[in-house]
């Protein structure tokens, strides 16, 4: 396995020091008050985006019918993980991992769990080799039937933007129709001082992750069927009653391969 590097900040590292965990250093506690003086909003939307997660894969079992779910860049295992929600509403979900940080793989083979009717599994891969992933998949789920493709806050770090929409098009070119996407990134526009926040942050060295415009966000979706509200400001995507639905820089969305 691969050193774990604790002297730079890491992103995961510090989403999971955002959304309360324990699973980070404290160069990521450093690097994450330190983004946190600049822009105190990024934990709401480290939280929302979480929270979006959940509701979109309640809504693709208990609405869609959907049992597998492939969820790649999974970052650090923290709570309400696709699994979890997953098999609360349907226990005979599988689910497969996909992420290729040591970090995460280490915490994932002891924290990522399934009930006995459902299937849980990790794939130590790149988001850059979607085929291997689709042929990792493949051993755990039935890739003829519809599956739900999960990208949480990791197409940001794929510094090209055409890069990123082909990663999108050939991992859902492995699923079949009916398969859907649930996707949501951090948006560009939206907030000057979230995007001064992390283009300071892209100079620290770490890993950098990049801001879209909404209009790039939407492209991810090209040639889905889009799940109403469409893609949205991730508070406003089908909220629970008496959330708080303040639009903030994380738009995201479902959508369902015709």
């Amino acid at each position: 396995m691969t050193e774990i590097d604790t002297s730079v900040p890491h992103s995961a590292r510090i989403w999971n020091y955002w959304l309360g965990g324990k699973d980070n250093y404290p160069v990521d506690e450093q690097a994450g008050d330190a983004y946190t003086a600049v822009f105190p909003g990024i934990v709401t939307i480290a939280r929302s985006s979480r929270a979006f997660l959940g509701r979109t894969i309640r809504y693709l079992v208990t609405e869609a019918g959907v049992r597998q779910f492939l969820d790649v860049g999974t970052g650090l295992p923290t709570v309400d993980n696709t699994h979890e929600v997953a098999q609360r509403h349907a226990p005979d979900a599988r689910i497969v991992y996909v992420d290729n940080d040591p970090l995460v793989l280490a915490h994932a083979r002891a924290l990522l769990t399934s009930t006995p009717e459902g299937v849980t599994a990790y794939e130590d891969l790149s988001l850059y080799d979607p085929e291997r992933i689709l042929e990792a998949a493949g051993r755990t789920l039935d890739l003829t039937r519809p599956t739900a493709l999960i990208l949480s806050g990791i197409l940001g770090h794929v510094g090209g933007y055409d890069q990123a929409r082909d990663l999108v098009r050939n991992l859902m070119a492995g699923l079949p129709s009916g398969s859907y996407l649930s996707l949501n990134e951090g948006s560009r526009g939206t907030d000057p001082d979230y995007e001064q926040a992390q283009d300071a942050y892209n100079e620290t060295g770490a890993v950098p992750y990049f801001l879209r415009p909404v209009e790039q966000i939407e492209g991810y979706f090209e040639g889905l069927e889009l799940v109403e509200p469409g893609v949205v400001s991730v508070p406003l995507w089908r909220p629970d009653p008496g959330a708080d639905t303040a639009p903030i820089g994380q738009h995201g969305g479902v959508g369902r391969k015709p």
